[in-house]
């Protein structure tokens, strides 16, 4: 077992470490890892186990960083189960870019030189990057999360060891097994013997997703009723479904809260396993699962607009979207209407140019939205939507069709805006709720809307360079300021 001091410069205090490791404070959860050189594995802060002596503690900001130094996984304390992502650590828009290509599987099937190509950056200025901020290079990212989330399935599931495999990434059984083997000292097949688990198949599953509390479900799902497009999606005391397409393959998801959990229960419903991993990681920042609380309160607490929002609404959290396109379209629509027009409006499109779904599926989904290509032509006139706005979407959708706009998480906020502002009938204001939501860019700022002016004036509205001027100390939470202030109005 290779156990190895990182060059990695964490910014862990290890004194307030020691304490959460004591205490087992679950607050810290997924925020550090625990290795031990006595035994080669790394915990969580959380764990059960005996406290190891103190000489033989490191600790580590990630799981992959641990896994980098040599550490294997505790089978206890499950690293899968935490919460968090490697994302909460990245300092830079460039790795937080590059993390997220790699937790949609860009390194399962493809290079880091096209990863790195991707972000617009060398291979060893990105290898650089990672080993600075998070301790770890992409690969080790990549091959730590195949291997949790791997661990997941076999836990949580009772899919058979090649639907695991690939749904986790890896390019062979044999590749699977092998991995598992070196980091846990046995095979899969032992790991899961003995085990009681739900009956699930290659269509239906459930996954547990952990977050971190406080996490307010209820505000969240309020959220999405209020927009909720009838046929595509359903909110009701169960929770939220929808329809969705993956590999031109359609299917549908549920989520709902764990009782008695910090986490969400992910029902999937889709033919093909090896999508698993991409629906888990679109509904975990769809719902914002990874994000750090204690890094909100810590932020918003030195603003005196902020700080008594964060305080009564602690479990904030940034409503995501499942497509780019349809937030980009359902953008387009609310634009000076109400949200309750632009969800008929959103309605009407989707049941007039969207693909019926199949029978069978729970009551209220009937509907999958439409692609970029059945809009780009479309008479939206038809439907009640102005001229101005039919030919925006028509654009927009014609734009995505050539590439000009592209709703890649990992692109910077800047260019994002710069390429959907080129388009008739798109300013900033809506480009940065698209990238908000769409791309859940925590930095987003539409800064001339005007509940968000007032709200922030308390009393006075205020001009919209006086407030970009205001939220640079909100930075880089801008998005989630937007949502508490909202919700003050």
């Amino acid at each position: 077992m290779r156990m190895q001091p990182s060059a990695h410069t964490s910014n862990l205090d290890h004194r307030a470490c020691d304490r959460a490791r004591l205490t087992r404070d679950p607050r810290f959860d997924g925020l550090f890892f625990i290795a031990v050189t006595s035994t080669g594995i790394y915990c969580r802060p959380v764990c059960p186990a005996p406290s190891p002596k103190q000489q033989n503690i490191r600790y580590y900001d990630s799981a992959a960083a641990a896994s980098a130094a040599g550490f294997r996984p505790c089978l206890r304390c499950r690293p899968e189960a935490a919460p968090g992502s490697p994302l909460h650590r990245a300092k830079s828009e460039l790795v937080a870019g590059a993390l997220r290509l790699i937790e949609q599987g860009a390194l399962d099937n493809g290079s880091l030189p096209e990863l790195a190509a991707r972000v617009g950056v060398g291979e060893r200025h990105l290898r650089r990057v990672f080993a600075e901020e998070l301790g770890a290079s992409p690969l080790d990212v990549a091959a730590t999360r195949r291997l949790l989330f791997a661990k997941q399935l076999l836990g949580e599931t009772a899919l058979p060891m090649t639907a695991i495999a690939q749904a986790s990434g890896y390019a062979s059984l044999r590749r699977f097994n092998a991995a598992f083997s070196e980091a846990y000292g046995k095979p899969p097949r032992e790991i899961r013997r003995g085990r009681a688990l739900a009956a699930s198949s290659a269509d239906e599953l459930v996954l547990r997703l952990p977050y971190r509390a406080p996490y307010d479900f209820v505000h969240l799902l309020e959220f999405y009723a209020r927009r909720t497009i009838p046929g595509v999606e359903v909110v009701d005391a169960d929770g939220y479904r929808r329809s969705v397409v993956i590999d031109g393959v359609p299917g549908w998801f549920a989520v709902a809260p764990l009782a008695g959990d910090s986490a969400l229960a992910l029902r999937v419903h889709h033919p093909k396993s090896s999508v698993l991993g991409t629906i888990a990681a679109r509904v975990k920042r769809m719902f914002d699962v990874d994000a750090d609380p204690r890094a909100l309160t810590a932020a918003f607490q030195r603003s005196a607009l902020m700080k008594p929002l964060i305080r009564r609404w602690p479990g904030q959290r940034l409503p995501g979207a499942w497509d780019g396109f349809e937030l980009a379209v359902r953008a387009v629509l609310g634009q000076q209407v109400s949200v309750a027009a632009a969800r008929t409006l959103a309605a009407r499109v989707a049941a007039t140019y969207g693909t019926p779904f199949a029978e069978g599926t729970p009551v209220g989904l009937t509907a999958l939205f439409p692609a970029p290509e059945a809009l780009a032509n479309a008479p939206l006139e038809q439907q009640g939507i102005t001229r101005a706005r039919a030919a925006t979407i028509r654009g927009l959708a014609q734009a995505v069709l050539e590439g000009r706009v592209q709703f890649r998480a990992e692109q910077p906020l800047a260019a994002f805006e710069r390429d959907l502002v080129a388009l008739p009938g798109i300013g900033p204001w809506t480009a940065h709720y698209i990238a908000m939501r769409a791309l859940a860019q925590p930095d987003a700022f539409p800064a001339a809307d005007l509940i968000l002016r007032r709200a922030a004036g308390q009393g006075r509205t205020l001009g919209t360079r006086e407030l970009e001027g205001l939220s640079e100390e909100w930075r880089p939470w801008r998005a989630y300021a937007v949502m508490l202030l909202w919700r003050s109005s």
